[in-house]
């Protein structure tokens, strides 16, 4: 007789099979031309979906989207390593509340193994700011710093010396652009984290985070679909949610119902 956690591990890997089938349907967009559409002052706006509810979200959105081909590769791995302050100042300011507030990482491409430090920067009026420079690894910036000093002296709160790695994560990631190339949508699932702190571990196998980008209000063909498929629109930083469900000792009051979501979702049969 199979066990609920075989069934459920079976359905997991019939929806990801689907979504391989699925990415094919649409048509590619290389990323040359995805040059001039990198909305680094944007805003964005989250969703929470089941696996279920996105293989249906990637058959309703043919006609209306490319998606980003590298190297014959649709479907995109990435892993980030986000540096806090020893008493998680980036992480406890999200949490309660604030709306100016700034993440760092450091992100692996890992299909071309480009490694990037990144600064964001989130202002009062929600709109996000992105910059980035070129990083060898997180654990070579100290060996970087002629260039890691400055960019953050110029575009960060904090200094390298305030800095560790807190969480880190790894998953992947399928990126689509409407026709009329003015927003692009970025589609993460397979999530997986580990802290530093307490070496917890986690991982959200059937839940993603489609995450709209765009300059400003302009139309999006996405939002109708999404409202019809009944995904819901939800908050979801991966430091914040990564980090809460792998080190029980940070504050997750304001996290809560945000958290029971996702195990909803998690559970959902």
């Amino acid at each position: 007789m199979r066990t609920q956690d075989s069934a459920a591990r079976d359905t997991n890997k019939r929806m990801r099979n689907q979504i391989t089938e699925n990415v094919k349907l649409l048509p590619p967009i290389s990323l040359k031309d995805m040059s001039g559409i990198k909305l680094m002052n944007r805003t964005d706006t989250k969703f929470v979906a089941t696996l279920e509810q996105l293989n249906a979200f990637l058959l309703a959105v043919q006609g209306k989207y490319y998606i980003q081909e590298h190297n014959d590769t649709r479907i995109a791995s990435y892993h980030t390593v986000y540096l806090d302050t020893a008493d998680y100042t980036m992480y406890t300011m999200h949490h309660n509340g604030k709306t100016r507030r700034e993440k760092i990482r450091v992100r692996t491409y890992l299909d071309s193994n480009d490694t990037f430090l990144e600064v964001k920067n989130k202002n009062n009026h929600g709109r996000t700011k992105k910059k980035r420079i070129n990083v060898e690894s997180v654990n070579t910036l100290k060996a970087e710093q002629e260039n890691v000093v400055p960019f953050l002296a110029k575009h960060a709160w904090y200094n390298l010396e305030e800095l560790i790695p807190t969480c880190e994560n790894r998953f992947s990631r399928i990126t689509l652009v409407n026709y009329e190339k003015t927003e692009r949508l970025t589609i993460d699932f397979d999530l997986r984290f580990h802290s530093f702190a307490t070496d917890g571990k986690d991982e959200l196998r059937r839940v993603a985070i489609i995450e709209l980008k765009r300059d400003g209000n302009v139309p999006s063909p996405a939002l109708a679909i999404i409202r019809d498929l009944r995904i819901k629109r939800s908050g979801f930083s991966k430091y914040c949610i990564g980090s809460a469900r792998t080190n029980k000792n940070l504050k997750r009051n304001n996290f809560k119902e945000r958290l029971k979501f996702i195990d909803r979702l998690e559970h959902k049969q």
